[in-house]
């Protein structure tokens, strides 16, 4: 489970870092396009919308894999060790929770968004949309998969990578 979590979370990275790459191509483009070009487009700032909104909500499974989402660890590293890990697990199942609930809410969000239009590109808002569920789906994928690290006692590969 630790290698697919590992080998997830490499792919999501890259990902987000394609979006932002191409996010920032798209407002350079407009920049250059109002203040140089003067070729009438207008839909730029409408599509790095919907790229950052995808790299924003892809980011989250991928801190979700590091433990760097709703952390919590002033409280943690006030409680005794053996407590910590119980209180995790409570943290992780809550989020767990949540993130089904989100992927659950997101789908039917995502549907609806079938029969409303972008201002500009005309396209329906489903694939803007889809990016919750999605999201919500890997990110309940990645706190399962720590849970099972953490239970097992297995060290994230990671850390492993980062030591070498």
């Amino acid at each position: 489970m630790e290698r697919f979590s590992y080998r997830l979370n490499y792919v999501l990275e890259r990902l987000c870092a394609l979006l932002v790459a191409g996010m920032i191509g798209v407002v350079w483009f407009g920049i250059l396009e109002r203040y140089a070009l003067a070729l009438g487009v207008t839909w730029t700032e409408e599509l790095a919308r919907y790229i950052m909104i995808w790299a924003a909500l892809l980011a989250v499974p991928c801190c979700a894999y590091r433990r760097e989402h709703i952390g919590l660890d002033l409280v943690f590293s006030r409680l005794p060790l053996n407590l910590q890990m119980p209180a995790r697990m409570v943290l992780d199942l809550l989020g767990l929770g949540f993130f089904l609930f989100l992927t659950y809410y997101g789908v039917t969000m995502a549907k609806g968004g079938a029969n409303q239009y972008a201002t500009i590109f005309g396209m329906t808002m489903f694939l803007p949309f889809t990016a919750v569920p999605v999201t919500a789906g890997l990110t309940a994928v990645q706190i399962a998969a720590v849970m099972i690290r953490d239970a097992a006692g297995i060290t994230p590969l990671f850390t492993r990578k980062e030591a070498a």
